[in-house]
């Protein structure tokens, strides 16, 4: 049996509202007999922090992000014979920023990494965490590896430098391997991964068998995700307009909450309930945790997710594997996950009308309801459990130790 890892697991502003996958799979490594010690910039706002596990995952980590000038200046010196001041000048003003900003999250990971004797270092972002591994390693730390969630674009300056040194990379989708692969070529590690992020599909199963709405009686809309423009969440209010003025009687509840914690955002989607007049119809819930969304999915009739982008959906998985039939936009790595009128539907995304029309055609179509439930959630058992990203965690990690011994090493 392979000697249990002690494992680094970097993620920014943890435990965010969005990190119950995170969560799963930290629980999963540990499953497997491997020590997890979590790390973090800082904690996100305290509305952010929804989960039932939330305090459990607070006090087991490490957060890095305190101003401290003491190891800025030790890192500053050890980076400067590394070439900082040349990736400075070829990288431009923001990655310098960046780098200022996170020397001191590194010198101090690098110092946990050695008091705790880890094996390896996994940076869930490409963002400013994946910059404190990189410095870290280059200090003198461990090995460290990086998960690419979303467009490149979103993850800030300095990405040749962070995937350079890096000894290996998870991808989500292949829609986004390919944009690296052209936009960092020469600059990427020899193994390059597509692993989509998973859910628990033991806990995200359903107690009762899925039923379609009764005729007469509420269509129930379940939509979960962060309060932002790209969400769609607007369309999904504008699509419920459309329905009520057909005669559909649509009720609707929304989980999430904007990035400010309340006052961003939402403000803006409060003002659109407003002027379409559906305060009775459509509720914001704000933030909840993964036990109230498993309730709200098992009292759905479907689940809808208006994304104008999504890199592929951890909220569609969840809804997928609880047997919700499930409505999602042709954006993004969404059809990597959801084949159209197979284990779902896609809509072209900031099309309200084309939403509210599939809709209404699958709630009048009880036989398609039932085939979407049963056929969502086999998808997700057979290729999106939680446990696959775990194992190739690990797998990639006990490659890096294990000497090369031919051509299949």
């Amino acid at each position: 049996m392979t000697q249990g890892l002690r494992i680094g697991y970097i993620v920014p502003q943890f435990p965010g509202q969005t990190h119950i996958f995170f969560w799963r799979e930290i629980r999963a490594l540990e499953a497997m007999g491997h020590e997890v010690h979590v790390f973090s910039t800082r904690k996100p706002p305290r509305r952010l922090i929804s989960h039932d596990w939330s305090d459990r995952a607070i006090a087991r980590t490490t957060y890095l992000g305190h101003v401290d000038p003491l190891p800025a200046a030790v890192a500053l010196a050890k980076l400067s014979t590394r070439g900082l001041p040349l990736w400075m000048l070829r990288e431009g003003p923001g990655f310098a920023r960046d780098a200022l900003i996170t020397m001191a999250a590194a010198e101090r990971l690098r110092r946990e990494a050695a008091a705790r004797g880890l094996d390896h270092i996994h940076a869930h972002s490409c963002g400013r965490v994946a910059l404190i591994a990189c410095f870290a390693h280059l200090m003198g730390g461990p090995r460290y590896s990086l998960t690419l969630h979303g467009p490149l674009s979103d993850y800030g300056p300095g990405q040749r430098v962070k995937w350079r040194h890096a000894s290996f990379a998870t991808i989500i989708t292949r829609k986004i391997l390919a944009e690296i692969e052209e936009t960092l070529a020469g600059s990427l590690p020899e193994r390059r991964i597509i692993r989509p992020m998973g859910v628990d599909t033991e806990k995200l199963q359903r107690r009762t068998p899925y039923q379609p709405p009764e005729h007469g009686r509420p269509i129930r809309i379940f939509a979960c995700g962060r309060l932002n423009v790209v969400k769609g969440h607007q369309d999904l209010m504008a699509a419920t307009r459309q329905l009520l003025d057909q005669g559909v009687d649509v009720r609707v509840e929304i989980a999430g909450e904007d990035d400010d914690g309340g006052t961003g955002y939402r403000i803006e989607l409060e003002e659109t309930l407003k002027r379409l007049r559906l305060q009775d119809h459509v509720k914001l819930l704000g933030a909840i945790d993964a036990g109230e969304v498993k309730d709200k999915l098992e009292e759905s009739h479907l689940f809808v997710l208006a994304s104008w982008h999504e890199p592929l959906g951890v909220a569609y998985m969840e809804a997928m594997s609880m047997g919700v039939p499930t409505i999602g936009t042709d954006a993004g790595g969404v059809p990597e996950l959801i084949t159209d009128g197979s284990t779902g539907y896609l809509v072209e995304p900031k099309n309200p009308g084309m939403l509210a029309r599939t809709i209404r055609s699958l709630v009048g179509d009880p036989d398609a309801l039932m085939r979407l439930s049963e056929a969502g959630r086999l998808h997700i058992v057979e290729n999106f459990r939680a446990s696959l990203g775990a194992e190739v965690l690990v797998e990639e990690i006990e490659r890096l130790r294990t000497p090369a011994t031919g051509p299949e090493a």
